[in-house]
């Protein structure tokens, strides 16, 4: 077992000694078709492109707000509430005894209102526009003028069109945790900053993806209050544990609780600015926090592609197959885990989760569903 515990270990750095690197590699101009395909989704390797979407018009237009809010006036969107900025993410359960998985509360708004609470937050919510499952061309079509239908280079390379497209609004207040999505992701922001962790899909045993009860918030209007709910029946949903910035009451605790990620590798870090599109390769854990531009607020663009479920994906289901515990881990023991009411996962397949398969909102456009 400890000849296994050395070789998976040198795994994380071999990895990047080999293909990564330390940095997520910088290019200048769009790649050609033949250039992203050989060199970073065959190698599923990230990469940062910038003047890549220059010519969009919803780079001069969006960040403006009294454009949005026109071009959208009559629009009913989907907005997303919690009353931290934390959903799809693990929070605690007041009547529970462990954390749970938690979505966020779901409002058909009138777009105006929608972008005003997320420009303005109120003191006892956070609003998020992230509904996903092809939200930008079903529910934001008066925009579609304004920025490209698909990549083409990315189209031609991957040899198919985008299964999704997804317009997120949100501010500074909204974080996504470490999660990971069955697609080939080309996110390009337009107003504001994106900031990313990026971890390789062979780092899959420092996020510790254990079993947790699902849950959601429930709002109310009237009171202002956010009531948390546990599905039923029952549903458990396998994520990643390690929040990779833990209060700083917490910290050291956190670190003693996860060591595989806050003693392995760093992740790699990297902001993605206006103007910018970064190439997320599939299955790669991504933790997202974002800082708003000019009008107020961080507006990006993500397409979705189908994954090519070939000889990888199945190199990284047996990896993540395997049961591993380092020698220095003194997390908790699982008898304890599941007196808490969350399980580590042992099996892949249970392993194999993304935002796109723990909410109910996002089936349509998910390979796994049983949500980002």
């Amino acid at each position: 077992m400890r000849g296994k515990q050395v070789e998976l270990e040198s795994l994380w750095e071999e990895v990047r000694e080999v293909s990564l690197g330390n940095s997520v590699d910088r290019l200048h101009s769009s790649p050609t078709p033949l250039q992203f395909l050989r060199d970073f989704v065959s190698q599923n390797k990230p990469c940062l492109i910038s003047n890549a979407i220059s010519h969009w018009p919803a780079l001069s237009l969006w960040p403006t707000p009294s454009y949005l809010s026109t071009s959208l006036s009559s629009s009913l969107v989907s907005l997303h509430l919690t009353p931290n900025g934390q959903a799809d993410a693990l929070a605690p359960h007041p009547l529970h005894p462990s954390l749970c998985f938690v979505s966020a509360h779901v409002q058909p708004t009138a777009f105006p209102r929608a972008l005003d609470l997320i420009r303005q937050p109120p003191n006892h919510l956070v609003a998020y526009l992230q509904q996903q499952n092809d939200c930008f061309r079903t529910e934001y079509g008066e925009l579609e003028s304004d920025c490209d239908d698909h990549i083409p280079w990315a189209s031609e390379a991957l040899g198919c069109l985008p299964e999704a497209v997804n317009l997120w609004i949100g501010n500074h207040l909204s974080e996504t945790s470490f999660h990971k999505d069955h697609y080939e992701n080309l996110y390009a922001v337009v107003s504001g900053e994106k900031h990313f962790l990026l971890l390789p899909p062979t780092d899959v045993h420092r996020m510790y993806i254990w079993d947790y009860p699902a849950a959601r918030y429930s709002y109310s209007e009237e009171s202002g209050e956010f009531l948390l709910e546990l599905e039923e029946p029952e549903r458990r949903v396998p994520w990643c544990s390690v929040d990779p910035y833990p209060a700083t009451g917490s910290a050291e605790q956190e670190r003693s609780k996860f060591p595989l990620y806050f003693n392995g590798p760093k992740p790699f870090e990297v902001t993605v600015k206006a103007g910018e599109i970064l190439y997320l390769p599939s299955m790669w854990f991504h933790h997202v926090r974002q800082s708003p531009g000019d009008g107020g607020c961080t507006i990006a663009v993500n397409y979705w592609y189908d994954m090519q479920f070939d000889i990888k994906y199945a190199y990284f289901n047996f990896l993540q197959s395997l049961p591993y515990q380092s020698t220095d881990d003194q997390t908790i023991p699982e008898s304890e885990c599941e007196d808490l009411g969350y399980h580590p996962c042992h099996n892949h397949l249970s392993s194999t989760f993304s935002t796109d398969e723990s909410a109910t909102n996002n089936v349509e456009v998910n390979k796994d569903h049983e949500d980002v």
